[in-house]
């Protein structure tokens, strides 16, 4: 089960405060970076098996909404 989702119900953290995030896949530094952008680096730091998945997701749903 990944913990990098395509979507988010409870923020627990704004998204100001978010300068980087840790996984065993690798970091991606946040700050500074529009939606798209955080997007694209949190799906390059999920586990390999899920980001096809979460790839998809975004550009089917997330993107066109952030844009």
């Amino acid at each position: 089960m990944s913990r990098i989702v395509p979507q988010a119900t409870t923020v627990t953290c704004p998204r100001a405060d978010a300068d980087a995030v840790v996984t065993e896949w690798g970091v991606a530094e946040l700050r500074g970076c529009t939606l798209s952008q955080r997007a694209e680096r949190m799906i390059a730091i999920a586990a390999p098996e899920f980001r096809e998945d979460l790839s998809r997701h975004w550009h089917d749903h997330g993107r066109a909404a952030h844009e």
